[in-house]
């Protein structure tokens, strides 16, 4: 390892210091924090990543800015979060909202002067290049196909679709007619532990990967007193199945390696909440944690933990093993000369923003890979591949950890 990365990524073993007390104290960990959150860390805890400086370095690839319209401003308020309303590349040209409140709120935060009532009205805008879309997860994949019909380049929140296979395929067959520019916003794939880990493997500092696993936990506080976590459009994240929004957990595989999932064993936990009982949810799911095991296209092992609705800080964190080398808070392995490990850097003004300073950079390469003209990071195949294990591992939790075999999506 080179001196900048064995500085950036040192093996020793850090340890959280305990007060007099024998409460552990609060560290902001950037690989682990989730949405801001400070996560507690035990005496013993693994090496934090030292989150890099994103404001240095950045070059301009060009002059020319993006047109750009924001849509959906609920209650994780994501349209604005990412920062395109800060980016040099971009004008943001209009936003849009159901519920007027929200929509001038999203303008008033952007700048943005143009509102409309619907997506289905902005995007018949002309002169809107490319949109974020952050409304409703189940409404995803006809919401971003209405946006690619209209010629937009596409941005959405996660995940690709809720619960529907058919409603994911339909959408990949829409992206690849319309040879626009597609984009979900995975934001543990720009986390700074997973971005490194990535470039470890493609690096070949990992080799084959023989375990990895990967934990979103989201419990109390952001669960309300019915279950099913942040208040939603039509209650739908209400009693919804853990492992219908796994993408968090299942890129510590997919966004590190490329790779697949093949098949699957699932178990669900059943909750004691009201909601969980038998007709008091849409979906007829008993479970607020569902803990799937993965087989992957390399032939490894992949333990992904979905919980909801469950005490305890929020978390999104994983780690990988290889027959090289492996990854939890720093490298430990094989490879001596890393590649550079950092994420790329920002434009002066654009913050880093939550989920562990992945929101400025996903924006970011969303615009990128339309001034550059090609794919991004986290394409319709990625985010089929990161989605739809999910919906099967539910499956295989509903019929008692039946082992189930996983669709597979290439270009």
């Amino acid at each position: 390892m080179n001196k900048k990365n064995s500085s950036q990524f040192s093996s020793r073993r850090k340890f959280i210091s305990m007060a007099g007390t024998g409460v552990a104290a609060m560290a902001m960990a950037p690989g682990l924090a989730f949405a801001g959150i400070p996560q507690p860390l035990a005496q013993g805890a693994k090496d934090i990543l030292n989150m890099q400086d994103l404001t240095k370095g950045w070059v301009p690839v060009s002059d020319r800015k993006v047109r750009v319209g924001l849509i959906g401003y609920g209650a994780s308020k994501f349209s604005a979060a990412f920062g395109f309303q800060n980016h040099p590349n971009v004008e943001v040209v209009a936003v849009s909202d159901l519920f007027p409140d929200r929509c001038a709120e999203l303008a008033k935060v952007t700048g943005c002067k143009k509102t409309y009532p619907s997506l289905e009205e902005l995007v018949k805008d002309k002169s809107i290049e490319a949109v974020m879309i952050s409304t409703d997860a189940p409404s995803h994949p006809r919401h971003c196909i209405e946006a690619l019909r209209h010629g937009k380049h596409v941005a959405v929140n996660v995940p690709l679709t809720y619960g529907s296979i058919e409603e994911g395929e339909q959408l990949l067959a829409e992206v690849k007619k319309s040879g626009l520019k597609f984009m979900m916003f995975e934001t543990s794939c720009f986390r700074e532990d997973l971005y490194a880990m990535r470039k470890i493997y493609m690096a070949g500092g990992f080799g084959k990967l023989v375990y990895s696993e990967g934990e979103y936990y989201h419990g109390s506080p952001l669960s309300n007193p019915n279950g099913g976590g942040t208040p939603s459009y039509k209650d739908w994240r209400k009693g919804g199945p853990p492992q219908w929004y796994p993408t968090h957990s299942n890129a510590y595989y997919i966004g590190v390696a490329d790779g697949t999932f093949t098949e699957v064993n699932c178990f669900g936990v059943p909750n004691d909440r009201e909601v969980y009982k038998p007709g008091n949810n849409v979906y007829g799911n008993p479970f607020s944690t569902e803990i799937a095991l993965f087989r992957t296209s390399e032939g490894g092992m992949s333990r992904m933990a979905r919980s909801g609705d469950t005490p305890g800080t929020p978390s999104e964190i994983g780690r990988v093993r290889g027959i090289k080398g492996s990854f939890y808070g720093a490298y430990e392995g094989l490879e001596k000369n890393l590649p550079d490990l950092n994420r790329p850097p920002l434009p002066p003004g654009v913050p880093a923003g939550g989920h562990g300073g992945s929101h400025g950079p996903l924006m970011n390469e969303f615009i990128l890979s339309i001034l550059q003209d090609r794919k991004p990071l986290v394409d319709i195949i990625m985010a089929l591949n990161l989605t739809i294990p999910g919906i099967v591992a539910h499956a295989s939790a509903m019929k008692d950890g039946e082992l189930m075999k996983i669709p597979q999506y290439k270009l």
